[in-house]
């Protein structure tokens, strides 16, 4: 199932490169929804959910990353800079 990723929550928000801590978005009956980084990578792994992001009418898939060691969310390479996943919105 995709789901439209349309806010999300930075340790450090004025850090375009900081670390995602939870990403949320709005039902189809409006509710809201939030999950922490960790729960949404296991989403993705095991297949539960594949995410996405549209800004402007561009919409870009997200993927799994790593450095270090760390798994993180991105979008995939759509040549927006920063990362259109990181320029959303802060969650609630």
């Amino acid at each position: 199932m995709a789901i439209q990723i349309s806010c999300i929550n930075k340790i450090d928000r004025n850090n375009p490169h900081e670390r995602i801590t939870f990403i949320g978005g709005i039902n189809s009956d409006g509710s809201k929804w939030k999950l922490s980084l960790q729960q949404a990578i296991l989403d993705i792994e095991n297949g539960k959910y594949n995410f996405y992001v549209n800004v402007n009418g561009q919409i870009a898939n997200v993927i799994i990353s790593s450095k270090n060691g760390y798994k993180y969310l991105k979008t995939e390479n759509d040549g927006e800079q920063p990362n259109n996943l990181l320029s959303l919105p802060d969650c609630p």
